[in-house]
């Protein structure tokens, strides 16, 4: 009898964890290889959930497809190994005419990948033909945070096979995506896209699996599947471990029949005495046909609190509007660093900008300092965030805490790499990119969660992306730039330019675009400062005659001081004609230099007032 007529009158299950057991092993390289170098292995797993009751095994294909295998240098075996673990799965399946379906992992997800959708197709098709060709009983998806690319493969593989196809989101809160789309929506789409079981797996353990059930209606014509890990994730003696005992996996099985799941079955941290437990608490019981949902109350979202200044993004358009960057001390003396902000701000200009430990040493906190430039200086303060030094759970907590704070000028970037700052051997994060975390800072924006969930009101963020102009194939960098924008970046912060050919090089290439650039403009201070930036810190560049004229200044600090004023004011001469946004990046906490700068763009501004009411 075929998958699906059996699932018409019985709660079936599947098997358990793959990997769970490998690395109990002590298998720690490539589980995919070992359909090749060790199938014993992978047979021996597959006929244990056989004998504890599994009516359905998955193929050791999760991580089959050449975006993954390329970490191990094996993204030319893609052929080889999908074809092998059918060939395994039904001869372990053989005696007892379980069914067998092959397993295509999900890509996407929070900085899981930058792979395009259209290229997760192209890997999603080559493995899908590996295993189709083995004829399987059907095709499992499993492990997908990303909607979009889930119903991407589900429409494909749709047109490329009839057999089942079993399609499973993955949460990280019960009931929501990560999108912020209800779970219950999300498995009635899939149907409508012709998946023949939609479900969840991973992430969640039984109880809040059952959970993300409760508002779950019974689909018309597909039915219902569910995977819980073991447990909630711990880790004991630097292993990750599962501590849920089977017994409880196998009372959760009985609930999750109850909520209406017909397809039975276990992610992370389940074994086949886990498969054997849910399989002896099913077994002999009849499919739920008919189910009456938990009304909830549904969470408002309130709108955000009103800000006091017009977005930056906004004034940009229309108006010159000019911004200073300020890096906060590498050490605790703040008083000249508050009198220069305050200064700043005072002359005029639209924000301090605050970077994140930009170079990757330590400073003192930019949220802490743009607080206190907020609220005992009435500063605008405009603070970076990088994706470098700070987790998911991080990100998302230094955010809220900015929306508390009232701050909502932000400029996201990826962040330098710790090895060229102070502490060398400390962790990069980059859990995200600058691009992912635009995303998540827009979806805050909605008041959703990184995960999905409710966050009861929304965020006001006006976010900034940077863009580096000083490459030598500029049009490569507008396209990312365009990326940038399609992630949600509201205005753009160049890296500092020294040319006049570049700033008019900078407009040519970008003028398409609306969203509104500030050029960045910083003054030098000597010729070592120059030759540093030049030679050592990525994105900049300087030219020749620059160089020239710094090294001109010879040890005078008052003639090498006036020199790099004379190159800024030149560059401002240009760039103001040209872009609204002038990004002012001071060296040093020498904030002198950049009041100069102000008072310059201001003079031009007025110039150019005068001679229109001339006119």
């Amino acid at each position: 009898m075929k998958l699906l007529d059996r699932l018409q009158n019985e709660v079936l299950v599947a098997d358990g964890a793959m990997g769970t057991l490998l690395y109990s092993y002590g298998i720690d390289f490539c589980y995919e290889q070992l359909n090749i170098e060790k199938p014993e292995v992978i047979e021996r797993i597959h006929k244990d959930y056989i004998a504890a009751g599994a009516d359905i095994i998955q193929t050791n294909t999760y991580g089959a497809n050449s975006l993954k295998l390329t970490r191990y240098g094996l993204q030319d075996r893609v052929k080889e190994f999908n074809e092998a673990a059918v060939r395994i799965a039904k001869r372990a399946a053989a005696p007892g005419n379980q069914y067998v379906l092959g397993t295509i992992g999900g890509l996407l997800g929070i900085g899981k990948s930058d792979a395009s959708i259209s290229e997760v197709l192209k890997y999603v098709q080559q493995q899908a033909d590996a295993l189709l060709a083995g004829e399987p009983d059907g095709l499992l998806l499993e492990t997908y945070y990303d909607f979009e690319e889930l119903t991407a493969v589900v429409t494909k593989l749709r047109k490329m096979t009839d057999l089942p196809i079993i399609a499973q989101v993955s949460m990280d809160e019960p009931g929501i995506l990560q999108n912020g789309l209800p779970l219950n929506d999300a498995l009635h789409r899939l149907e409508s896209l012709g998946a023949d079981v939609v479900g969840v797996n991973c992430r969640l353990g039984p109880h809040h699996t059952i959970q993300a059930f409760d508002n779950v209606t019974l689909p018309k014509h597909a039915f219902l599947s569910a995977a819980p890990n073991a447990s909630l994730l711990d880790v004991e003696n630097g292993r990750m471990v599962y501590a849920s005992e089977a017994d409880y996996f196998g009372r959760a099985a009985t609930s999750l029949r109850e909520e209406g799941v017909r397809l039975i079955g276990g992610c992370c941290g389940t074994t086949p005495s886990h498969i054997a437990a849910a399989k002896k608490q099913i077994k002999g019981l009849p499919p739920v046909t008919e189910k009456v949902i938990k009304l909830q109350r549904p969470i408002v979202i309130r709108e955000a609190d009103p800000v006091k200044h017009e977005p930056l993004h906004v004034k940009a358009k229309t108006k010159r509007t000019v911004i200073v960057e300020l890096d906060t001390p590498r050490h605790l003396e703040t008083d000249k660093y508050f009198e220069g902000a305050t200064q700043l701000y005072d002359a005029g200009v639209d924000a301090v900008t605050l970077a994140d430990n930009s170079l990757a040493s330590p400073r003192i906190s930019n949220m802490a300092m743009g607080s206190i430039l907020k609220h005992e200086y009435s500063v605008r303060p405009l603070v970076h965030l990088t994706c470098r030094d700070r987790n998911l759970i991080g990100l998302q907590s230094h955010l809220m805490g900015l929306d508390a704070l009232g701050i909502h000028d932000i400029l996201a970037v990826t962040g330098d790499p710790t090895k060229v700052g102070d502490f060398p051997g400390a962790t990069s994060v980059y859990d995200v990119s600058s691009m992912e975390l635009l995303q998540l800072i827009k979806q805050l924006n909605k008041g959703i969660s990184f995960t999905g969930k409710p966050l009861r009101k929304k965020a006001n963020f006006s976010v900034a992306a940077a863009f580096n102009p000083n490459v030598r194939v500029l049009d490569r960098a507008v396209k990312r730039l365009e990326q940038k924008i399609e992630c949600g970046a509201d205005y753009i912060i160049t890296q500092p330019v020294y040319t006049k050919e570049k700033i008019i090089d900078i407009y040519e290439a970008t003028k398409h675009l609306d969203t509104p650039i500030f050029l960045g403009i910083m003054p030098l201070t000597n010729i070592r400062n120059a030759e540093f930036l030049h030679h050592e810190v990525p994105g900049i560049k300087l030219s020749d005659e620059v160089l020239e004229r710094m090294r001109a200044c010879g040890e005078s600090r008052e003639k090498a001081t006036q020199e790099g004023i004379t190159i800024a004011k030149e560059l401002i001469d240009t760039a103001a004609k040209l872009f609204n946004g002038i990004y002012i990046i001071t060296p040093f906490l020498r904030y002198d230099m950049s009041l100069e700068l102000i008072t310059h763009i201001k003079e031009l501004d007025e110039e150019k007032e005068r001679k229109i009411v001339h006119a």
